[in-house]
């Protein structure tokens, strides 16, 4: 793809566009954006084109940047872009920035788009989502490999004051990276439902033995499991979770299973196990 501005800079007149759109050489794909040739209908051209349509030396930043570095899902109607400067049109589908600072240390290249860092989209995001929901960013940034602490401290540095800075800063004092990534819906309606209650943390996704298991409280020797019913209910899962279960008992460890029902729909039940289990640490 290409800017309506990119052309003209390459010795393309206006009428050589218009001629070559005729041809269909170009395609119009945005207002002052261009395809050389059919046009690309993936995530990427689709960041790509909101870019095009905006001032030169844009970036993809905030909520979509979160998706470009995979920190988060993809928004289907809404993109997040920062401009250079002042300028910059209202688009359709486009979410405009004009951030007072956007250094070069800001900027990165990833996927083919030109974005903000992660620790820039970090500070950025954490004006825009819970707690909760920068918890998980940090969460991925770390699975991913993308989290360098030095750069996270720089930018916590040179962006001081801004209160996105303030809260990613408080979240990482008292989170540590990694540790409350959840693999899913039910695990984490389960987590909220824990914090909820204001039970003790669990451990989440840890490794015993050769397995991974869900929830993991060590010191009252409790495994949780939160069990799609789609994949459970098989014969072959249902006698690998026994397996499963005879090694952590043998391990030391009582093994507690709900359902997505029991944790969407009757909280209630699943509190009262846990609480059963876990008075000491509670008190």
């Amino acid at each position: 793809m290409v800017s309506r501005a990119q052309l003209l800079s390459l010795g393309l007149g206006p009428g050589a566009i218009v001629h070559r759109t005729g041809t269909g050489r170009l395609a119009r794909v945005a207002r002052g954006v261009y395809s050389v040739g059919v046009a690309s209908q993936t995530q990427e051209a689709r960041w790509l084109r909101a870019l095009l349509a905006c001032p030169p030396g844009s970036v993809a930043s905030h909520l979509s940047a979160g998706a470009v570095w995979e920190l988060r899902e993809v928004d289907p109607v809404t993109i997040d872009v920062s401009v250079p400067s002042r300028s910059g049109k209202r688009r359709d589908g486009v979410r405009l920035h004009r951030p007072r600072h956007l250094e070069a240390e800001d900027v990165a290249r990833h996927r083919g788009i030109p974005v903000t860092t992660v620790p820039r989209t970090l500070i950025d995001m954490a004006e825009m989502v819970s707690s909760r929901s920068l918890e998980r960013a940090l969460d991925e940034a770390q699975y991913l490999k993308l989290l360098d602490q030095r750069e996270i401290d720089d930018a916590l540095r040179r962006h001081r004051g801004r209160a996105g800075a303030a809260r990613l800063a408080a979240v990482l004092r008292r989170q540590i990276p990694g540790t409350t990534r959840t693999r899913s819906p039910l695990e984490e309606a389960f987590l909220l439902l824990v914090r909820g209650a204001q039970l003790p943390q669990p451990e989440i996704n840890v490794r015993l033995g050769t397995y991974t298991v869900d929830f993991l409280w060590r010191e009252a020797g409790l495994v949780v499991e939160t069990d799609g019913r789609a994949s459970h209910d098989r014969p072959a899962q249902r006698e690998r979770d026994s397996r499963r279960d005879a090694w952590l008992a043998a391990a030391g460890y009582r093994t507690e299973r709900f359902t997505r029902h029991q944790v969407i729909d009757r909280p209630g039940e699943v509190l009262a196990v846990l609480d059963a289990v876990l008075p000491a640490m509670r008190s």
